[in-house]
């Protein structure tokens, strides 16, 4: 008889992890979607709530956590700057206790685990693309650090619980993505451009512009850490995901401006502290162990989010609590 996989999501109401639940209950997976709602929101998962095979948990990761799953995937931290900045040492414990507490429970169930990294751990790069055999250059004990630093603690966590336990893992550096669900308030680049966009105000651009990013769009993100989890025992990464196509933050700002039609401005503001100056990935790795690469454009990935966005702000409840502010990628 085949017993449905039961799928622990940790942070599975956030940007991310709200997309992976929809994808895994699809499936055919049971989900356990875990988050304090710190950045997720219950509005993120609303229509999964009557599916016999979700179920809800309001859990901060920093405490150990007990249930029983096939199947792990760590989402759970803040991954904008906004975010991550606003309360630095719970972003680090979140990474590094998140981690801890995560692995305690696979090595238990002997549960296969995936960990959510990010390609914040190469820091401002000293090589372009980026390989995931790249070691990274990352201040230590800057205001990023706290993101930074805790995910590199977390890879470490990994590979470590592998040598010594023999766990089945999987590591997944994830580039910028971009999608429906973005927080409006995350500070991160395409979603505050197009919230700036759409309600008419100057749409900031740190320093002169010319810093590249690679913009993922959710679905293929998704797509892409199903499939490692999915990829044989001995395919553990750290693997890059995320789109190849480099865009300038000011090329970006144009493309928002013409497909909302907006009126907005663009004006200039100082560069962030140790802002990275490009960043895009090498997805080699990706394409020969998972037979993946995006599938959507940015001017299509683009016009979807410009569109969730839209209805959003359409929302009375929701319009008053999108905040004047700037970006950051």
């Amino acid at each position: 008889m085949h017993l449905e996989t039961r799928v622990l999501v940790t942070g599975g109401a956030g940007f991310l992890g709200s997309h992976l639940c929809q994808r895994l209950l699809d499936s055919g997976a049971t989900v356990i979607c875990l988050d304090n709602f710190f950045t997720g929101t219950r509005r993120n998962v609303e229509a999964l709530l009557d599916d016999r095979r979700f179920e809800l948990l309001r859990h901060d990761v920093t405490f150990p956590l007990y249930v029983e799953v096939d199947q792990i995937f760590n989402l759970a931290c803040p991954a904008s700057p906004v975010h991550y900045q606003h309360d630095p040492v719970q972003t680090t414990k979140t990474s590094v206790h998140g981690a801890i507490n995560a692995l305690g429970l696979a090595k238990r169930l002997r549960a296969k685990i995936l960990q959510a990294s990010t390609s914040e751990v190469y820091g401002d790069p000293a090589i372009h693309p980026q390989v995931e055999s790249y070691w990274g250059n990352v201040n230590p004990i800057g205001p990023r650090s706290c993101y930074d630093e805790g995910k590199r603690c977390a890879e470490t966590l990994f590979f470590d619980y592998r040598r010594q336990h023999n766990l089945r893992i999987k590591v997944a550096r994830i580039f910028n993505t971009y999608g429906p669900r973005m927080h409006p308030n995350d500070g991160r680049v395409v979603s505050n451009f197009i919230v700036q966009a759409l309600l008419g105000r100057d749409i900031t651009v740190f320093g002169d512009g010319s810093q590249t990013r690679s913009f993922c769009y959710v679905d293929d993100m998704i797509d892409g850490l199903v499939r490692l989890m999915h990829s044989a025992d001995e395919v553990t990464g750290p693997i890059n995901i995320g789109n190849p196509h480099e865009f300038t933050i000011l090329q970006l700002a144009r493309d928002v401006i013409e497909l909302t039609g907006s009126r907005s401005r663009i004006v200039h503001r100082p560069l962030p502290q140790d802002d990275p100056r490009q960043r895009s990935p090498d997805i080699a790795q990706a394409q020969r162990l998972l037979g993946w690469k995006p599938q959507t454009n940015l001017k299509e990935g683009l016009k979807r989010t410009v569109a969730y966005f839209d209805t959003l702000l359409g929302n009375e409840e929701i319009r008053p609590l999108i905040k004047q502010q700037g970006t950051e990628a």
